[in-house]
C-alpha cells in the first residue's frame, strides 16, 4: 500500500514525494501521528529510486526501530517544508540547523551532524575575501530562502543576496557567473557538482563563515515526552556506534557531535592548537582533568570565539571555555569556576605617541580593534564606543595594530604576548596604554544544559583546587 501511494503521487506529478523509510510494525503508538519532512540535500538527506537515503533518513530508521514506530519521509522544497513544520502539529523537519533565530520556534532533538559553512566561488573567480565585511562588498551571493545561512547573512546586514530555488540551481548559477559566491558545506556542494556532471574542482572555498549543528526540529506543539524520548534514542545511537557508522558511510568522516558539545578558541596560552595538531593550553588541561575525574570524555572542538559564543547561546548541552563572567553574560549561561583571572588592556603600538588616560579619552581614537563577542567588546559597546573595528580573529587585529591600520587593540595580558609571538612580533613593540577591566574566567555551559552536568563539573574543579592539581596546571602554563 505504501509503494502504491508513492507511485500514485509521482504519476500525478505533484511536487512532493512520500518515501518509505521506516519499515517496522508500530509498537509505540504515540509516535504514529508524526509526519517527517525533509528536502533533497545529498548526502545528508535525499531520494534514490523512490526511497529516502542519506545519513539522516538512515538514522531516523534506526531511531524508529529503537522506539518501535513506523514512519514515512515526505520530501518537499525547503521553504514549503519549513513553513509546514512551523505551522502544522505533529510535523518534524530534518535536517535542520538550530540557531538563535529558530531556537524558540521548534522543539529540538540532536545534534546529528556539525557543518562548516564556507563561501564558495567558481574556480576561475579572482575574488579574494578574508572576512564578513569583504563578502558584503562582493557583487552577488546566492542563497536559498529560509536556510539558516540565509537568515544569518540577512542578520549580518548583507544586501547583495540573490535567491536560488535549491542547491543545484545555486551551483549552476555560480558556474555560469550569475552569482559570485555561494555559502555551503563542502559535502553538499560536492554532491551537487556530481549531480550536475561537473568536476569537484570546478569550485573553490574562499573562507569559513561559521559552524552549525543539525537537528530534528519538532513542531512547537509536540508533547515534551515525545521529543525527550527521541533525544534519548539519538544519544543511544552515539553510544552504540550507529551514528559513527553512518557518518563514516556517507560523509567519510570519523567525527560526529557528542552528547555534550565542548568548544574552545585559539587563544594561547589558555586554549590553542599546538604544532602537533593537539588542542592544549591551561584551560584545556583543566577541562580534560575535569572530564577524566567524571569519566565523561567528549571531543574538544576549536572554533572562532564569535562562532562558539553564538552556538553556546542556542545549543543545548553545549560547553564553551574559557569565558569571562560579566554582568552582561551572567544570566545567559551556567558557570563552572572560576578557573583564573585576567586583566584587559587597551594596547597601542610602541612609539605611536598615543596616550590614553580614561575610557572617555579612548572614545576619541580613530579606531580600536575588538574581537566579536569578547566580553571587553561587549563592555565597550555598552559604554557607547562608536570607533570599534571588529574581527573574529584576534591575530588579524593584532597584525593591523602593528601595521598601523588601527590605533589600538583590546586584549588580555595573559594572551596578547603569545598572539604577538605567533605573528613574529615582540611584546616590546606594544604599550599597555590603559586598563579598565579585570575579571575571572570560567567554563560556560548553555542555559538548557542539565544542572546535574554543571554540578559534576564544578565538584570536580573544587576537588582539583583542594588537592593542588589546579595549581600544578597553572604553574605549568604560567
Amino acid at each position: 500500500m505504501k509503494w502504491f501511494r508513492t507511485v500514485l503521487i509521482l504519476f500525478l506529478g505533484l511536487s512532493s514525494l512520500f518515501i518509505t523509510s521506516c519499515e517496522k510494525e508500530s509498537k509505540n503508538s504515540k509516535f504514529d501521528d508524526l509526519r517527517f519532512l525533509s528536502e533533497e540535500y545529498k548526502p545528508i538527506n535525499y531520494t534514490e529510486s523512490f526511497w529516502a537515503k542519506g545519513l539522516a533518513p538512515e538514522l531516523l530508521d534506526a531511531i524508529s526501530r529503537d522506539l518501535g514506530f513506523e514512519c514515512d519521509v515526505e520530501f518537499l522544497p525547503w521553504t514549503t517544508a519549513y513553513q509546514t513544520a512551523l505551522n502544522t502539529n505533529n510535523t518534524v523537519l530534518f535536517s535542520t540547523t538550530l540557531n538563535q533565530s529558530r531556537k524558540d520556534l521548534f522543539k529540538w532533538a540532536g545534534p546529528i551532524l556539525s557543518l562548516d559553512w564556507m563561501f564558495f566561488s567558481s574556480a576561475q573567480s579572482v575574488i579574494t575575501i578574508s572576512d564578513i565585511a569583504g563578502a558584503k562588498r562582493v557583487g552577488k551571493i546566492g542563497v536559498i530562502a529560509n536556510y539558516a545561512i540565509e537568515q544569518y547573512l540577512k542578520h549580518e546586514g548583507f544586501t547583495n543576496l540573490v535567491y536560488c530555488t535549491d542547491v543545484n540551481d545555486a551551483v549552476n548559477k555560480l558556474l555560469n557567473g550569475q552569482i559570485d559566491l555561494y555559502p555551503s558545506d563542502k559535502l553538499t556542494i560536492e554532491s551537487a557538482l556530481e549531480t550536475l556532471g561537473q568536476s569537484p574542482y570546478a569550485v573553490t572555498s574562499k573562507m569559513v563563515i561559521k559552524t552549525e549543528m543539525l537537528y530534528f526540529a519538532f513542531n512547537k506543539n509536540t508533547p515534551d515526552d515525545i521529543v525527550s524520548e527521541f533525544q534519548e534514542a539519538i544519544d543511544r545511537t552515539k553510544r552504540n556506534g550507529i551514528l559513527a557508522g553512518l557518518t563514516k558511510k556517507y560523509l567519510h568522516k570519523t567525527d560526529y557531535p557528542d552528547i555534550v558539545q565542548v568548544y574552545t578558541e585559539n587563544y594561547p596560552p589558555l586554549t590553542f592548537r599546538n604544532n602537533d595538531g593537539e588542542i592544549t593550553g591551561f584551560g584545556t588541561d583543566v577541562v580534560k582533568e575535569i572530564m577524566k575525574r567524571n569519566s565523561e570524555f567528549y571531543n574538544i572542538n576549536l572554533s572562532s570565539w564569535s562562532n562558539g559564543y553564538q552556538l553556546a547561546l542556542s545549543i543545548p548541552n553545549f560547553c564553551l571555555f574559557t569565558m569571562d563572567k560579566t554582568s552582561i553574560r551572567e544570566n545567559l549561561f551556567k558557570w563552572v569556576g572560576p578557573i583564573g583571572t585576567n586583566t584587559t588592556w587597551i594596547y597601542t603600538k610602541a612609539g605611536s605617541g598615543i596616550t590614553i588616560t580614561s575610557l572617555e579619552n579612548a572614545k576619541s581614537l580613530p579606531s580600536i580593534g575588538c574581537v566579536n563577542s569578547w566580553f571587553s567588546t561587549q563592555y565597550l559597546q555598552q559604554q557607547g564606543f562608536a570607533n570599534l573595528v571588529y574581527d573574529s580573529n584576534p591575530s588579524v587585529l593584532a597584525d593591523k595594530l602593528m601595521r598601523g591600520q588601527i590605533s589600538a587593540f583590546v586584549c588580555t595580558d595573559i594572551t596578547f604576548p603569545d598572539i604577538l609571538k605567533q605573528l613574529g612580533y615582540s611584546s616590546t613593540g606594544v604599550t599597555k596604554s590603559f586598563s579598565g577591566l579585570s575579571s575571572d574566567f570560567y567554563i560556560a555551559f548553555s542555559k538548557s544544559t542539565s544542572d546535574a552536568v554543571v554540578s559534576r563539573w564544578q565538584s570536580a574543579l573544587n576537588q582539583m583546587k583542594q588537592d593542588q592539581t589546579w595549581n600544578a596546571i597553572r604553574q605549568k602554563w604560567f
